[in-house]
């Protein structure tokens, strides 16, 4: 008889370096699971996976439930057992993913190369806490309340703008320069590797603090009287949505969410517009109409390629193809002339 094997230890959250809009992004959804999740892209080797898996340690009890790429919708959501209902006898509901995921964190890796028809369930779960499944006029509900965790490669392809605007808060990981801190963390990683339980037992006071500061936040949220806010955050959360162009609402609404979870994870007494400029840019990344892309490019981003000032292309840069090749010039070559299969002369005459 075969013993299965042990499962991996995860890394711990507090040891994670280097990334800190990765863990403030993961933190606020996992202080609020209604914010819809949390979409990380990035290149291989940044630590995505082992975020994610890390954050779930953070809650108490929680799940940890990855989605494979080849699940169906059926695996997903749960199944219903016809035969039964129609029978008269109970219903029978076999529980999916997104069940077993309640409480904790569900982790789909390159969710771009999902299905729409998945990523739409997921995204309705995440955001409304609870799952519907309906078959034939039956259906059924149940409590599905997690942090969603996306992860997606952009060389790989993208998601639909629509479903792009459904994640809550979007995070864009890209390769460490700097030696230093590469160093730091290849050196905490083969530490890890070489003793993982002494590494917990070094961070473990830190652990300890961040869970018991998740509790405290989540509470906070929870309760409708705390954390209030007044007329200048939502001046600024609406001038920060207008200047980015984004598409409908959902923008002011998860940016308010994402400010009151920053406060509430801080222990504030309200949420101030300093709150709000924090968590902007992952409100914003995924939602901002390209027209205002490059006006709030990241630094590290190369930069834009010189063009004439009186080219089309200039004028209408940011309407562009990406990839889209210049015109080129093409010789003219000589042809014969061609001759008429009939001459004029010999043509016959019309009839009058």
């Amino acid at each position: 008889m075969t013993t299965a094997a042990p499962m991996p230890v995860p890394f711990p959250f507090a040891a994670i370096a280097g990334q800190p809009q990765l863990r403030q992004a993961l933190l606020l959804a996992a202080v609020d699971p209604a914010l819809g999740g949390v979409l990380i892209e990035g290149p291989r080797g940044t630590a995505k996976t082992t975020a994610a898996r890390a954050l779930a340690e953070l809650l108490p009890g929680a799940p940890f439930v990855t989605l494979p790429l080849g699940a169906s919708l059926e695996s997903l959501v749960g199944t219903l057992d016809l035969g039964q209902a129609l029978a008269g006898h109970e219903l029978k509901f076999a529980p999916g993913l997104l069940a077993r995921a309640h409480g904790g964190v569900l982790y789909v890796d390159e969710i771009n190369l999902l299905p729409d028809a998945l990523i739409d369930s997921l995204l309705d779960a995440a955001a409304s806490g609870v799952n519907v499944v309906e078959r034939d006029g039956i259906s059924h509900r149940h409590a599905a309340r997690f942090v969603l965790v996306g992860t997606m490669n952009p060389e790989e392809g993208t998601l639909r703008p629509q479903l792009l605007d459904r994640f809550g808060l979007c995070v864009r990981l890209r390769n460490l320069q700097d030696a230093a801190e590469r160093q730091a963390i290849v050196r905490a990683r083969l530490a890890f590797d070489a003793d993982p339980q002494g590494f917990r037992a070094a961070h473990a006071k830190e652990e300890a603090e961040l869970a018991a500061a998740l509790v405290r936040a989540r509470a906070l949220v929870a309760d409708a009287a705390a954390l209030p806010y007044g007329d200048a955050v939502h001046e600024a959360v609406g001038a920060l949505c207008i200047a980015a162009g984004v598409d409908g609402l959902r923008a002011d609404l998860v940016m308010l969410r994402s400010a009151r979870a920053l406060a509430a994870w801080e222990g504030a007494a309200s949420i101030t517009d300093d709150h709000v400029q924090r968590v902007a840019e992952a409100v914003l990344l995924h939602r901002r109409h390209p027209a205002t892309e490059a006006a709030v490019a990241p630094p590290m981003a190369s930069p834009a390629p010189h063009r004439n000032p009186g080219d089309a292309s200039a004028r209408h840069a940011g309407d562009s193809d990406w990839g889209a090749m210049p015109p080129e010039p093409v010789g003219i070559e000589r042809v014969k002339p061609l001759r008429p299969l009939i001459s004029t002369q010999q043509a016959a005459p019309k009839k009058a």
